[in-house]
């Protein structure tokens, strides 16, 4: 027997009625709609006790046209059958609050960890509806954060490199070889090759002048990795011909 689903476009299709006209037709007549007990106030919330559990999630999601709303949802579901546990029209602490409020406390003390941004908002409800759960930070925005002050950190470096490449001796260089193999150990090889493997990665967010084959001379007055000035340009360009 076949049990895969059909969409609505096919079964309307199959008995030559318009989609609208099955849509509605359901709702009226076939699905429980006029008695859902949620329906006086479904377009502000939805709340579903029953499918609580132990941990649950809590965020903003934007369902159509761009509202926001705020959903709980019980982890164990994994986005299947049963993992709405609440679905609030809105951000505002105190809405979703009044609303998750109406789960019993003796439920609501069952939780043991809830995920949730770094909203202020998402906090508050966090801790007075589900007072006994540790929250945790969910690992997207930890990324994100960390991302972000990683690039400013490297644009901080980048700019202050570039700074100190303008000084009056620059031309006094001595370029020398940072990567020479000859008397090392095989932990400063290595660390070499790391050291080998960020310059290459950070040549990519420069150009004009600046080449690989200047990766390998670095000296006090470049200003990055793989950078190439002045009367270094030409020198190197001629070793790399070599």
């Amino acid at each position: 027997m076949d049990t895969a689903p059909n969409s609505v476009e096919t079964i309307s299709s199959f008995y030559g009625v318009k989609v609208k006209n099955l849509l509605r037709q359901y709702r009226d007549n076939l699905s429980d709609f006029k008695s859902w007990d949620q329906k006086p106030h479904a377009k502000k919330w939805l709340l579903y006790p029953q499918n609580l559990g132990e941990q649950l999630s809590i965020d903003e999601t934007s369902l159509s046209h761009g509202e926001l709303y705020t959903i709980v949802t019980n982890k164990a579901a994994k986005g299947k059958k049963g993992a709405i546990v609440a679905l609030v029209a809105g951000t505002k602490a105190e809405t979703v609050i009044s609303v998750l409020q109406r789960i019993p406390e003796r439920i609501r003390k069952k939780v043991r960890e809830i995920t949730l941004d770094m909203a202020g908002s998402m906090e508050m409800i966090s801790k007075r509806c589900f007072p006994q759960a540790v929250r945790v930070t969910d690992r997207f925005h930890v990324q994100k954060l960390a991302t972000e002050a990683l690039q400013e950190m490297r644009i901080k470096q980048i700019s202050s490199n570039e700074i100190s490449s303008c000084k009056d001796d620059f031309l006094e260089e001595k370029p020398y070889s940072q990567y020479s193999l000859s008397g090392l150990s095989a932990s400063t090889i290595e660390a070499q090759l790391v050291g080998l493997h960020r310059t290459y990665a950070e040549l990519w967010g420069y150009s004009g002048d600046q080449g690989f084959v200047a990766a390998w001379h670095i000296g006090t007055d470049i200003a990055s990795a793989g950078s190439t000035q002045g009367v270094e340009k030409s020198g190197l360009m001629q070793r790399a011909s070599v």
